[in-house]
C-alpha cells in the first residue's frame, strides 16, 4: 500500500474542497485515513438520483449528530444543490466536511454556493518519487506518475482510457465545448507545446479555431485539473525577458499518449522533453503540498537563454538536462542567471550520478535531487 505525502488530516482545520484530476487516488485516500467518517458516494447513480430530487435529505440525515461530524461527500460538483445544505450543516451543527472532486469548473458556475470561505481549497496530485518505495525514473518518464498508471501491468491501455473517460465525463456531458473532435485535435496540439511557451495564434492556426477559442480551451484544462500554467519570471535586471507562460499538463504520461511517444530511451529528445516535464511536475507538486508561499516560474530571455525552474524571488533557479554527463555547455542558462541575480542557488537536475560543484552551480542526480526535496526541500 502507497502511503500518501498529502494526509489529509493536517489539513482539516475545518471543511476542505479536495480536488484533484481524476484517478489521482483522493477517493482510496480518504477511505484510508478516515474509515470512520460518514461517506456518501455521488457516482452511485441511485444516491445521486436521490439527493439530486431532494437535497434536504442531507440536513435531515445530519442534523442530530453530534457537532463536528466527518462527512465526505464524494464528487459533491455531481449534486451542486447540496452545498446549501452543507452550508447549512456547517453554521448549525458545526460539522466538518470533505467535499472530493475531480473539476472546479462546475462549482465555479454563477449561483452555485462556494460556502463562503468556510471551506478550504486542498489539491492531490499524482504520484511522487517519495511515495514509491521503489521508484523507477525511466518507467516514470514513459508513463507518468498517475497510481493506475504507474502501478498498471499495461499503462499504455490505461492512458488511452483516461483520456476517453476525460473527453466523456468533463467535456461531452458538461457541454464544455461545441465540437469535441475539434477539442481533441486541441488536446494533441497542445501536448506538442507540452512545457514550451504559450502561443495561441500558432496552436489556433493548427486547430482551425480562433485564439480566443484557444485561450477558452487552456482555461477548461486548467479548471478541470487537467494542466497548468507555469508563468515567466519578471523581474527584470538587465536582459529583455519573455513574458508568455509555459502549459504543462498535469502528468507526463498524459502527454505522452497524446504524443503517441513510446518506449522512450535515454538520450533522444523525446525523454529529455518528458524528462523536463517529470522534474517540474515533483517541484509542483512539493510547493503545493508543502504549502510554500513561493511560486514556480521559468526564467527565458529574448536571445534564448534559459532556466527550466526558478522558485521564488530568484531564490533558487534549477536546470533540468536527461545528460549521464554535464558539462560546461549545459550550463550557458544558469551561468546567464547567475549573473542577473548573483545571490541565487543554482542547480543543475541530470541523469550525470557524480554529485559534485561546478563554479557556483551545483551538479545533483536526479533521484538524489528528489530524495533531498522531500526530506529538506531547496
Amino acid at each position: 500500500m502507497i502511503k500518501r505525502i498529502l494526509q489529509i488530516n493536517n489539513e482539516l482545520d475545518g471543511s476542505i474542497f479536495l480536488f484533484g484530476a481524476r484517478q489521482t487516488g483522493k477517493t482510496t485516500a480518504l477511505l484510508i485515513q478516515f474509515p470512520n467518517a460518514i461517506y456518501i458516494d455521488l457516482l452511485d447513480t441511485d444516491i445521486k438520483n436521490r439527493y439530486m430530487r431532494r437535497p434536504a435529505i442531507l440536513y435531515e440525515l445530519l442534523q442530530d449528530k453530534p457537532e463536528q461530524t466527518l462527512v465526505i461527500i464524494d464528487e459533491i460538483a455531481e449534486v451542486p444543490e447540496l452545498l446549501n445544505e452543507v452550508h447549512r450543516l456547517i453554521v448549525r451543527c458545526n460539522h466538518i466536511f470533505i467535499l472530493c472532486g475531480s473539476s472546479a469548473r462546475k462549482l465555479k458556475r454563477k449561483g452555485r454556493n462556494t460556502l463562503g470561505g468556510r471551506a478550504l481549497p486542498v489539491y492531490m496530485y499524482p504520484l511522487v518519487s517519495a511515495e514509491i518505495p521503489d521508484f523507477d525514473i525511466d518507467h516514470a518518464v514513459c508513463y507518468g506518475m498517475v497510481p493506475s498508471h504507474y502501478l498498471a501491468k499495461n499503462p499504455s491501455r490505461r492512458l488511452a482510457a483516461y483520456i476517453d473517460i476525460y473527453l466523456k465525463e468533463e467535456i461531452k456531458e458538461e457541454a464544455l465545448v461545441r465540437n469535441l473532435s475539434v477539442f481533441q485535435r486541441f488536446l494533441e496540439v497542445a501536448a506538442l507545446t507540452d512545457g514550451e511557451i504559450v502561443n495561441n495564434n500558432n496552436i489556433a492556426q493548427d486547430c482551425g479555431i480562433s485564439a480566443v477559442t484557444v485561450s477558452a480551451y487552456f482555461d477548461i484544462l486548467v479548471d478541470t485539473l487537467i494542466g497548468y500554467r507555469i508563468p515567466a519570471f519578471r523581474k527584470v535586471m538587465k536582459r529583455r525577458l519573455v513574458q508568455a507562460p509555459k502549459f504543462y499538463y498535469f502528468d507526463i504520461g498524459v502527454a505522452n499518449h497524446l504524443l503517441h511517444r513510446k518506449d522512450m530511451v535515454r538520450g533522444s529528445a523525446d525523454y529529455g522533453h518528458a524528462f523536463e516535464h517529470l522534474v517540474i511536475q515533483e517541484l509542483y507538486a512539493w510547493l503545493h503540498y508543502t504549502h510554500s508561499e513561493e511560486e514556480l516560474f521559468y526564467w527565458r530571455t529574448y536571445t534564448g537563454l534559459e532556466v527550466d525552474a526558478v522558485i521564488g524571488d530568484a531564490r533558487v533557479a534549477i536546470e533540468i538536462k536527461s545528460v549521464e554527463e554535464v558539462m560546461n555547455k549545459h550550463l550557458k542558462g544558469l551561468k546567464a542567471f547567475g549573473e542577473e541575480y548573483p545571490q541565487s542557488r543554482r542547480i543543475i537536475v541530470s541523469l550525470d550520478m557524480f554529485n559534485r560543484r561546478m563554479g557556483e552551480i551545483e551538479c545533483v542526480y536526479v533521484l538524489d535531487f528528489f530524495k533531498r526535496l522531500w526530506s529538506e526541500g531547496v
